[in-house]
């Protein structure tokens, strides 16, 4: 299998994203490239990885002085206290501008090494390695780095851009199916915002990415997903306004996740696929998608046995502290919740179009739930 380049080129955002099978031999020459000048590399390394990773990337990095940081990943990680740690170690070892912080592991370990990156001297070159399919299809694109608040998820970070991105799906090998339905759910999220056809090929594909793991199928599913967020990424750097339809049925997930208390009950993943369920049943609510939108929805879930329903992990009483939650997202610049609804497939809201108060969503989503 050939590796695909992917060129990112917009105003002062110069990188390449590349995808294949066994690439990682690539990245000593790709340093080269772009950050010449580099002497010492911190690899920020989510101990989920198969230490044969790990030892290839010793060898490949053998003329450059590595720190290697095993970290046990979840989102508790992601603190500013945790951040500051790495930070002063990275200090100590003397690095500046011209050296690297590598990420390699999925999108915890990503959002926290590039905000890590991103405050080390005003900023240190980074480089994101993305080892899990939710990753590679989204967290490692964009430039979006965080940590999270105890108000809830990402609240605190940076935009900050990577020097090159390389996924390399042999990592996949490696995961359970839970962590490939994680990565899923942004993958539907990007066809169901902006692409009926890539939908259409998802119906007929989608077990060849959660099952039987088909290198070529999801090595489409990452491109096409890559492809679709950086249309919206380009348009948008800072996240004022149309980069927000990236965020369909976020705003749901995040409060679920910060109502979970962040924990392994459900990944994020599993949050985005209950959030967009549920943004999607508030669209048909409010009439603006036709019900056989959310019947061709909901048979995909069903297809590959997708959980959806919220009643199996909160009681009703637990929705309203679900929407306290929502009322800090980030999308919002005002008192209401402003929320990413979809029109048919393909095709969502206008940001900002559409806002409820936490009282009215609360009286709805007890009858759509």
């Amino acid at each position: 299998m050939s590796q695909t380049e992917i060129k990112i080129k917009d105003k002062n955002i110069n990188y390449s994203i590349f995808i294949g099978n066994k690439i990682l031999k690539i990245l000593p020459k790709k340093i080269l490239a772009t950050c010449p000048r580099a002497r010492k590399i911190a690899l920020i390394i989510d101990s989920n990885v198969p230490n044969k990773y790990v030892y290839n990337l010793k060898k490949i990095l053998k003329k450059y002085e590595t720190h290697f940081f095993k970290i046990k990943t979840s989102e508790k990680l992601k603190t500013l206290p945790n951040a500051a740690k790495l930070v002063e170690k990275c200090l100590e070892k003397n690095f500046n501008r011209s050296d690297i912080v590598i990420a390699v592991g999925g999108g915890i370990i990503g959002d926290f090494s590039a905000f890590v990156a991103s405050i080390i001297k005003r900023g240190v070159n980074f480089i994101n390695i993305p080892t899990t399919l939710l990753a590679q299809v989204d967290s490692s694109i964009g430039g979006k780095t965080g940590v999270n608040s105890i108000l809830g998820k990402n609240l605190i970070g940076t935009f900050y851009q990577p020097k090159i991105v390389i996924s390399d799906i042999s990592f996949l090998n490696s995961l359970p199916k839970r962590e490939m339905v994680c990565g899923y759910g942004e993958v539907l999220k990007h066809a169901l915002i902006q692409d009926l056809n890539f939908f259409n090929w998802l119906q007929n594909n989608s077990k060849k990415i959660l099952i039987n793991k088909n290198l070529v199928a999801i090595k489409k599913a990452i491109y096409r997903s890559c492809k679709i967020k950086l249309h919206f990424v380009n348009k948008d750097v800072g996240e004022k306004n149309y980069r927000m339809i990236l965020n369909f049925g976020h705003t749901f997930a995040h409060a679920i996740e910060a109502k979970n208390n962040f924990s392994k009950n459900i990944n994020h993943g599993e949050a985005v696929l209950m959030g967009m369920m549920i943004a999607i049943k508030l669209s048909f609510f409010k009439k603006l998608c036709s019900y056989e939108t959310l019947l061709k929805v909901i048979r995909i879930y069903e297809a590959n046995n997708i959980n959806y329903d919220l009643k199996k992990f909160f009681s009703k009483y637990e929705y309203k502290k679900i929407i306290n939650f929502m009322t800090n997202d980030k999308k919002n610049n005002d008192q209401k919740i402003n929320l990413i609804l979809l029109k048919k497939i393909g095709k969502t809201t206008t940001p900002g179009t559409h806002k409820m108060s936490s009282k009215e969503l609360y009286k709805i989503i007890g009858k759509i739930i």
